[in-house]
């Protein structure tokens, strides 16, 4: 059974595996979409060091459409069941309060919500009545039309106060402080550029007072590193390692990433620079 306070409490980075049980998500849709497939990649992940696996039946990519809840509780229940019957720690990326809820059922232990409770006005309230935790992503709208949203004055300001604006409405809901994790959400409603500049005020986010979880990985930004050598998802890897490597190093609850075994030793090579056991 995992231990909430334990995995939430500061130490060493943590590692949350992607697991996208979908036909359709930027880097891996179509992979893992059968539940053996799934499962057995989910394993595989806990078995590199993930200390999470983070389900997710429904793309956010820019440009996506919405599924139904039906399809997406189909997809994504069958693996959380199979995943937390093992013992894993088991997250479920959803926006939709009905699925958390059936997640949770299965043995689900955390709720990565990436619209922070907007999308279903009763996401708040059905997890504050369940002991699981909860991550409240920056978001401004829906898949298909966030992009347009990208407009900032001061981006790291605006982010980190409207991301501590939906901490203080997760609380008001009932939702512990000691079960919340915040994400400046790399990539949703935001430019290149803008994800640079949250990358660069880490210790802004740290300020905010929860553990932050940062979601980088191979997302199309990374793309230029290197003078533009990592134009598929897949061969942004590298630069997504090295950003895990900064990350750790600041301190940072826990990144989000779709390859595990090479991020676990950027985190414990983070660890031993900071003098960290």
């Amino acid at each position: 059974m995992t231990d909430l306070s334990a995995l939430l409490a500061p130490g060493q980075t943590r590692i949350v595996g992607i697991l996208n049980v979908t036909p359709d998500s930027f880097s891996d849709g179509g992979l893992y979409d059968r539940t053996e497939t799934a499962v057995a990649h989910g394993l595989a992940m806990v078995a590199e060091g993930a200390d999470v696996v983070d389900v997710g039946g429904e793309s956010t990519r820019p440009g996506a459409l919405r599924v139904s809840a039906d399809v997406e509780r189909a997809r994504v229940i069958p693996v959380v069941t199979a995943l937390a019957a093992e013992g894993v720690a088991v997250s479920v990326d959803t926006m939709r309060a009905d699925v958390a809820l059936a997640a949770v059922q299965a043995g689900a232990v955390m709720v990565n919500d990436v619209s922070g409770g907007l999308a279903d006005e009763e996401m708040l309230t059905t997890v504050a009545g369940l002991d699981v935790a909860y991550v409240a992503m920056h978001w401004r709208a829906q898949s298909d039309r966030m992009q347009q949203l990208a407009v900032y004055g001061d981006v790291v300001a605006e982010v980190a106060a409207e991301l501590s604006h939906r901490a203080e409405v997760a609380l008001a809901a009932g939702i512990r402080p000691d079960r919340l994790v915040l994400d400046p959400g790399l990539g949703f409603s935001k430019n290149a550029d803008h994800n640079w500049a949250l990358l660069r005020a880490v210790d802004t986010f740290e300020s905010l007072g929860f553990p932050v979880m940062w979601g980088a990985s191979r997302k199309s930004f990374l793309a230029t590193v290197g003078g533009g050598l990592s134009r598929q998802p897949q061969e942004r890897d590298a630069a997504t390692v090295a950003l895990t490597s900064i990350l750790a190093a600041a301190g940072v609850w826990g990144v989000r990433v779709h390859t595990v075994a090479a991020n676990v030793e950027a985190v414990a090579a983070a660890a031993t620079m900071r003098g960290a056991s």
